[in-house]
């Protein structure tokens, strides 16, 4: 049986209907379902927003992967704080997260790196992501550098590239109705590790 909003009076943990609806996506939406809006803030507290790609779930978080020299990674690590915002046109629905962040394992963020195709890999290596670029042939350079040393076995992780976790501490569902009367639902809990409660919103 399908999961919708009208569940929620008796369903009282939101994993499991992101599940569904990410699935639904997943079979709906022409191109990553996974996409997802990510919004951070700098140290002057003004916000920075960009699309990346969720790489895992449970009912611990959200993961994603990054350079932690770029710009979202330096943000991230002076707040250990983010938010997300999924949204899928083609299922009219759209779900908000927000919550404190937490650095994935070593092991955790080498197995996923391991999973990487070859270039991509390198452009870990190669890119100094978020910083001034002299030109698209410095960037070929170092891809044809890197490429060289590592053209034989495998392809360490760099350091700086790994994965954070959003710890929920809201998420809400929201699915459009006929004249703007939209459904929305927030899962709520004070701590990451707390019971969740549920309120239904206004539109």
């Amino acid at each position: 049986m399908k999961l919708t909003t009208d569940d929620f009076t008796e369903n009282s943990e939101p994993f499991a209907l992101f599940d569904e609806w990410l699935a639904e996506a997943g079979n709906t939406e022409p191109n990553d379902p996974n996409a997802v809006a990510l919004a951070t803030v700098d140290n002057e507290g003004l916000p920075d927003v960009r699309m990346v790609l969720l790489k895992g779930f449970d009912s611990q978080g959200f993961v994603f992967y990054t350079n932690f020299d770029s710009q979202k990674g330096q943000e991230i690590l002076g707040s250990m704080k983010a938010a997300m915002c999924f949204h899928w046109k083609s299922l009219r629905r759209q779900v908000r997260i927000r919550g404190p962040v937490e650095i994935v394992s070593r092991e955790e963020a080498d197995a996923y790196y391991a999973t990487r195709p070859r270039g991509s890999r390198i452009g870990a290596w190669a890119s100094k992501q978020s910083r001034p670029l002299e030109s698209r042939f410095a960037l070929e350079k170092a891809v044809a550098e890197y490429t060289a040393r590592y053209a034989i076995g495998e392809i360490p992780r760099p350091d700086y590239w790994s994965g954070f976790r959003i710890r929920p501490t809201s998420i809400e569902f929201w699915h459009d109705r006929p004249f703007r009367l939209h459904d929305r639902v927030v899962f709520s809990r004070l701590m990451p590790e707390g019971d969740w409660g549920k309120t239904r919103l206004y539109p």
